[in-house]
């Protein structure tokens, strides 16, 4: 039978001509997507005009390529329908030319299998049969099979340009009714651009994911940024809407092995792929890739089959409450509330998934992304009760379990400085925040990046630490409240039974020009509790300054309070500091062994009970 096909497929082609005498008005035309658009087939449907072609419905999952534009669907009785708006939809959306259809990615194929959505004629993009009469679908497998199934006509639009590629993508030559012969150039897509902002980012987000994790990856320029940050990564899956020049990248450099995933494990797995022509010639026969139905890949319960699947979200406006907004142009092939709600559902289910939401503080016009509503932004999406993390240049909000007031301080603290302020005041006005919440508008500027460090201590305890933030004040009255009285004592020198918020917003809130407060977390990145805090304070204009440490009793006797006064020390010499003192009760043996282990000189004098301590740097290095 194959023999037969192999020999016998050339006498179903037709010209595009012929294939359109066989449309009727009113009818559904399914036509390919991406890459795979099968460009022949379209351009001469909108240059040909003829009495048959009248009040035709084209179906397209996103309009990406030149052929279907505004022009032509003005001049033709044509209709557009669409699950994405994308390049042309977005516009003739708004105009009332194209009609979208909201739907989550994973259900587009029942939809078409069900008679939902009318398909009458299939056109797709396939590579020319190979010796035993089969053709690839390529880089789109999308909902090609039940378009197929429901059309009364199947044209294949043969282009050896297109890759061959494994998984679902085998057709035989006799499920196509026609077939038309191409050589168009694929559609592909340059690379995104990078600036400084976006790279940060991205940076930012791959602080977040782990050896082993899973990705689901999209398209723009913080997908473009992560692959560079995740190339030193171990053992990650990918099980994702899109294979990108980024993605590709990301696995040729070894990070990807897909070891972990529960599906299709050993394979990157996709349904469509867009990118450049080097990466289209990178999938042809490419055993790596994995291209399956989007029912399959974005099914909720097949993503969260994978442990520790993280949904990455590029955004474009985010509020206060953590809602966000997303783009509605370029880039934006999987990014509509429909579709990500696939991803949210499926990080859920996920042992150990989670969401992150990646956007910069502003856009191109210099205007904040964090707002105090987004009643004037459209594709809202409402989910925002199923996000974890939110990520901009100025580092990581964590909003999971916390209230709208916690997230409100969180976002605030990594908005763009010069919008921290304005956000600040409107808040209090809309009564999201405290109205007594206190702002250091200097501080903004001076927050010390360069502090953030991890490390392993006894038992393979790992602590991160980085300079203490506004949005820390309930993390840190929590730790206040895990102390036992004598540690109170021990820190304070007094008796403290309550710690308010408006007690500890002035503890949190750091004047960076005199003081630099260190925390030391544990947990997931992003997600942790702190369970340290180290500071130094410089008084008026002397050349020492006060230090003072806390840790969790839990972790003590690891070494975490030796390990923060060797940070300060550092730190505090970079700024100019010459030394620290410090008021140790004579009773706190064990700070007293901190100060004795760090290598510093230590002048001590006892009065009223407690040691009067003198540290000079220059005397010694600490250990």
């Amino acid at each position: 039978m194959a023999t037969n096909e192999t020999n016998s497929w050339r006498e179903k082609v037709v010209s595009a001509e012929d294939v359109l005498e066989r449309i009727k008005p009113g009818m559904g035309i399914f036509l390919g997507t991406g890459v795979a658009e099968p460009q022949l087939l379209i351009e001469t449907l909108m240059q040909k005009e003829a009495p048959n072609l009248q009040d035709l419905e084209l179906i397209q999952l996103a309009s990406l390529g030149s052929a279907i534009s505004l022009d032509t669907i003005k001049s033709h009785k044509y209709r557009l329908k669409t699950f994405f708006s994308g390049w042309v939809a977005g516009e003739a959306i708004a105009s009332g030319r194209v009609d979208l259809v909201p739907a989550r990615f994973s259900g587009i194929p029942h939809l078409i299998a069900s008679g939902v959505i009318n398909i009458d004629i299939a056109f797709i993009q396939v590579t020319p049969p190979d010796d035993a009469g089969y053709c690839s679908l390529g880089v789109a497998v999308d909902v090609a099979r039940q378009a197929m199934d429901r059309a009364s006509l199947v044209v294949g639009e043969i282009n050896p340009q297109m890759p061959v590629t494994y998984g679902d993508t085998f057709i035989p030559v006799s499920d196509l009714d026609l077939l038309v012969e191409s050589d168009r150039p694929l559609i592909c897509f340059d690379r995104w651009p990078l600036d400084e902002d976006f790279d940060r980012v991205g940076e930012n987000v791959a602080s977040l994911i782990e050896d082993g994790s899973c990705l689901g990856f999209s398209i723009g320029p913080v997908f473009e940024s992560l692959g560079r940050h995740l190339v030193h990564r171990r053992n990650l899956g990918i099980h994702s809407p899109f294979v990108t020049d980024a993605l590709m990248d990301l696995i040729k450099s070894g990070a990807v092995t897909n070891r972990y995933k529960q599906v299709w494990r050993g394979k990157s797995l996709a349904p469509y792929a867009f990118g450049t022509k080097e990466m289209i010639r990178w999938l042809h026969r490419n055993p790596l890739v994995e291209f399956q139905a989007v029912d399959k890949v974005c099914s909720p319960l097949q993503i969260g089959l994978n442990k520790r699947f993280v949904a990455v979200l590029q955004a474009r406006k985010v509020d206060l409450s953590g809602k966000i907004a997303l783009h509605v142009s370029k880039g934006n092939l999987v990014m509509g509330p429909g579709e990500v709600a696939d991803s949210l559902n499926g990080a859920e289910i996920s042992r150990g998934g989670k969401t992150i939401v990646a956007l910069t503080s502003r856009n191109l016009q210099g205007k904040s992304n964090i707002l105090i509503s987004l009643d004037e932004y459209p594709n809202h999406l409402g989910q925002n009760h199923s996000l974890d993390l939110m990520v901009t240049e100025y580092g990581v909000a964590n909003l999971a379990g916390r209230t709208i007031r916690e997230r409100a301080q969180a976002l605030i603290d990594i908005a763009h400085p010069d919008d921290r302020q304005a956000l600040v005041e409107q808040a209090k006005a809309k009564n999201i925040i405290y109205k007594d919440q206190i702002f250091l508008a200097d501080s903004a500027y001076l927050y010390p990046e360069d502090v953030a460090t991890q490390h392993a201590f006894k038992n393979d305890t790992k602590v991160r630490f980085r300079a203490i933030r506004p949005s820390d004040g309930e993390p840190m009255r929590r730790l206040f409240y895990r102390f036992s009285d004598e540690a109170v004592y021990y820190r304070y020198f007094t008796s403290i039974k309550a710690m308010p918020h408006a007690k500890m917003q002035s503890y949190v809130n750091v004047d960076y020009r005199v003081a630099l407060s260190i925390v030391g977390l544990v947990g997931e990145p992003g997600q942790g509790r702190i369970i340290a805090e180290a500071r130094y304070v410089k008084a008026g204009s002397q050349p020492y300054a006060d230090v003072a440490f806390v840790v969790d009793g839990e972790y003590e006797g690891l070494g975490i309070a030796t390990f923060m006064l060797t940070m300060l020390v550092k730190l505090a010499k970079d700024r100019g500091i010459l030394g620290f003192t410090a008021d140790v009760l004579a009773s706190n043996k064990g700070m007293m062994r901190v100060f004795e282990k760090s290598g510093l000189a230590v002048e001590a004098r006892l009065d009223s009970g407690a040691y009067e301590l003198t540290m000079p740097f220059q005397s010694s290095e600490p250990a």
